[in-house]
């Protein structure tokens, strides 16, 4: 299997057929086995039965994941990776404001060296004001925390070399994240505007809620990619900061009774001070912890701490 199209569903009976025509244009003028994954994420209106009908008629092509309930895209998207047998894995939305004539041109990409091609929605189709600005701030912010600069993290459609999608797991809504996992392994990263068309049926799932939930996932993104593999960085240095200031703050008391005979524990700055050293032990004693945790979840499993784009001459597993 060459190529393998991982598709979200949640309500949309009225944009699957538009969809499937799409799709089998654009992948009939390529010369490629493919398959296409709909993941119907608890939908409540016909989008299942359309599903399971275009599934009766193509069935080399079209496979059908029904949730029991919704749980939201990412975890869709998790589930469409787990069972997707493409070397090359193109994630899109189905309500065709992603336009499936795309793919050929990021797979020309993928095709130049690189192992992800993100889209870029350039002319976006969509509110100003609850969608697009809120969107701008969260890319930015994503960009400058993580280091990995796009102008789009929230454009689904991507496509992915598959080795670049193993080794890390999809919660909350970190689909969109994902760029940022494959850089921490390595992968090489281009961007692409991508036309983006407003919606023709139905109503968009999201609202200004989803950018606080994206900040959130944030914090646990940038820790899982700068400190996960050595937390005491984290723990230690914010230890180590807590307990510096602790200390001039007591230099300070010190010398204030010295020198001006004022007492040392009936100042406030005496007991923040002590409250910021033991806070800073705490966080020292949490980062050994932290890192026991982590040498063990490693060396229990065998994982390795690096990870290898290809070999030559080389087909033995050195831990075996």
């Amino acid at each position: 299997m060459n190529l393998s199209l991982i598709i979200p569903v949640y309500n949309e009976q009225d944009t699957l057929p538009l969809l499937f025509d799409a799709v089998y244009k654009t992948m009939n003028e390529l010369n490629q086995s493919w398959e296409a994954i709909l993941v119907d994420d608890g939908s409540r209106d016909n989008s299942l039965s359309v599903l399971k009908e275009y599934a009766e008629k193509d069935p080399r092509h079209v496979r059908v994941i029904s949730f029991r309930r919704n749980f939201g895209q990412t975890p869709a998207i998790a589930a469409g990776l787990d069972y997707a047998q493409g070397e090359i894995i193109v994630l899109l939305d189905a309500d065709m404001q992603n336009d499936p004539a795309d793919i050929p041109m990021m797979l020309a990409k993928l095709d130049e060296g690189y192992d992800l091609v993100s889209g870029w929605r350039k002319y976006r189709k969509d509110n100003v004001i609850t969608r697009n600005l809120p969107s701008m701030m969260a890319n930015w912010l994503i960009s400058r925390v993580t280091g990995v600069h796009l102008h789009d993290y929230g454009c689904t459609l991507k496509a992915y070399r598959r080795d670049v999608l193993e080794g890390f797991r999809l919660y909350g809504e970190m689909h969109r994240f994902i760029p940022v996992f494959a850089s921490s392994v390595g992968a090489k990263i281009t961007e692409v505007p991508v036309r983006h068309h407003a919606r023709k049926f139905g109503k968009t799932k999201y609202g200004l809620e989803r950018t606080v939930k994206v900040i959130l996932d944030l914090f646990t993104v940038k820790f899982l990619v700068a400190f996960a593999s050595k937390p005491i960085y984290l723990f230690g240095g914010t230890g180590g900061l807590l307990m510096a200031i602790s200390t001039v703050i007591m230099i300070y008391l010190l010398i204030r009774r010295v020198f001006f005979f004022v007492g040392v524990t009936g100042s406030p700055l005496f007991i923040i001070s002590a409250m910021f050293f033991i806070l800073g032990f705490q966080s020292m004693l949490m980062g050994l912890i932290a890192e026991l945790l982590v040498r063990t979840y490693h060396e229990s499993q065998r994982k390795p701490t690096y990870t290898i784009r290809t070999m030559l001459n080389l087909e033995q597993d050195p831990r075996d």
